[in-house]
């Protein structure tokens, strides 16, 4: 009867831990309950090496990362991220992200010169794990992302850098899914639409449906390609109506900060930003 007792007692013990746990993940990480995914694209710490960033994003309470090509792994390696990687270069970044407890969600912006180098992303991304592809190609080879989406069952988002960059308006997005994957969509940059004078609400509304990426940024002025970052909710971007866009959407997928002033010392404004979405989640 005592082991009987006590073998209830640790199962009780282990019931109660685990709701805790769930509890406090939920309040320290409010966005997760929309099935928000708040995370960092690496290039907010672009000065750094992928192992220093993973660091930076631990600090932020951020269980999610978009790997950027070309950033030094770190950690003793002195190898690229992208699909160059090799076999021991990509082992040391799973082990790194496990080390944290943050997943690889995404992988971008980026491009290829053909359909031979196009296939090697999606099958680096694959082997990562990596959910999400945002990408910017050519008219030209917009068939074979489509075409590798379905290959591989990995989504690929259309980014959108300001004018006169070839995707800076929802209307050409739109346009260039027509009759392609549905495993293609939108990768929203709310700060690129502000700084191309775009409204972002009226953006996210032009692109329901499609959205699975979005980089979240907040600047200090609107209209102006040289306007820089601010802390989320300071600046000119219109954040709550942003957030109950989204949720009106019933978005899934991840928020990507993307922190790109202050380049030395971004973490502390990112842990702010965070700290600012959160509070209004709440």
């Amino acid at each position: 009867m005592r082991k009987i007792n006590l073998f209830m007692l640790v199962i009780a013990l282990g019931v109660l831990f685990l709701s805790f746990s769930t509890s406090k993940s939920s309040k320290d990480r409010p966005e997760e309950r929309l099935g928000w995914k708040l995370g960092a694209q690496a290039y907010t710490f672009r000065l750094f090496s992928f192992a220093e960033a993973l660091d930076k994003l631990d600090s932020c309470n951020l269980g999610y990362v978009e790997a950027y090509p070309g950033q030094t792994i770190g950690a003793g390696s002195t190898e690229k991220m992208g699909y160059q990687l090799s076999s021991e270069g990509r082992r040391l970044v799973k082990k790194l992200l496990k080390e944290k407890g943050v997943t690889l969600h995404a992988f971008g912006v980026v491009g290829a010169q053909d359909a031979e180098e196009w296939d090697k992303v999606f099958a680096f991304a694959k082997d990562m794990g990596i959910q999400v592809i945002n990408v910017e190609p050519s008219d030209a080879h917009l068939d074979i992302v489509s075409r590798l989406c379905d290959k591989y069952q990995i989504k690929a988002a259309l980014h959108n850098h300001p004018e006169p960059s070839k995707y800076w308006n929802p209307e050409v997005v739109l346009k260039s899914l027509e009759g392609r994957s549905k495993l293609m969509g939108a990768a929203a940059d709310v700060g690129h639409w502000m700084r191309s004078g775009l409204d972002p609400i009226a953006c996210l509304k032009q692109l329901e449906g499609h959205i699975f990426h979005l980089h979240f940024k907040d600047l200090n002025e609107f209209g102006n390609k040289k306007a820089h970052d601010v802390h989320w909710g300071t600046g000119k971007l219109p954040l709550q109506g942003v957030i109950d866009e989204l949720k009106r959407q019933k978005f899934k997928g991840m928020l990507s900060a993307e922190y790109e002033y202050n380049w030395e010392n971004s973490k502390k404004d990112v842990c702010v930003s965070v700290a600012n979405f959160r509070k209004l989640i709440k």
